[in-house]
């Protein structure tokens, strides 16, 4: 199994975002991870395709755009066309899940949902086979800085028990906490995608970034 690196935009500084993206890739982060937020599906609002496309150009990292919005079969085009390599949409934002999957999937994008921590694993019982990536929150989305809800490592590690037992290559992402001292913890569970924001943007980032891969054997 692959373990990945996805640092989260959210907790960089945007008055240098040409320059967080650098180190980070030149420090050997795999994805960029981009959370969408508009202000109804969580309490916040960040950013949207014109700032994907703007950034896109400064780096070749795999774009990790991660849908906290309702209704995203609305836009989920204009991602893409940004340059969206993967998009991760909640199954509590839309009414239609599997047409929204089969939307992005027809773009030749990889397709991934994510699950609040009090959303069952159920939820994917009818979809899971046409994932790429599962996307455990382990905080409730909407800002950065929240601490790892420890609830969810049973969950993580049941996911990751019916995925072996089907024999598939699903990823299990996991966003919100993810700190040096626990992400041992959560692969030994299963995961294997990381998303860190606050963990590595900030003071020594490089330094940080080249950390948190030597804890998942990079």
């Amino acid at each position: 199994m692959k373990y990945l690196l996805a640092p989260s935009l959210l907790s960089a500084d945007f008055s240098k975002i040409g320059e967080e993206i650098s180190i980070i890739e030149k420090a050997g982060a795999d994805y960029i991870h981009l959370d969408i937020m508009d202000g109804h599906f969580v309490p916040n609002i960040t950013f949207g395709p014109p700032v994907i496309k703007k950034i896109k150009r400064r780096s070749n990292l795999v774009f990790d755009v991660h849908l906290m919005i309702e209704n995203p079969e609305k836009y989920i085009d204009s991602f893409i066309d940004a340059g969206a390599d993967i998009i991760s949409v909640h199954a509590e934002s839309t009414k239609h899940l599997h047409r929204v999957i089969q939307q992005i999937k027809s773009r030749k994008v990889k397709a991934c949902v994510a699950l609040n921590p009090a959303t069952p694993l159920s939820v994917l019982d009818n979809i899971w086979m046409d994932l790429d990536m599962i996307l455990i929150m382990t905080v409730n989305p909407g800002f950065g800085g929240q601490s790892y809800i420890p609830q969810m490592n049973e969950k993580i590690k049941t996911l990751r028990e019916f995925l072996d037992s089907k024999n598939c290559n699903i990823d299990i992402q996991v966003d919100g906490g993810i700190k040096e001292d626990n992400i041992q913890k959560v692969r030994e569970m299963g995961a294997n995608v990381f998303v860190a924001g606050s963990a590595i943007f900030g003071d020594k980032t490089e330094e940080k970034t080249k950390t948190f891969l030597k804890l998942l054997d990079r």
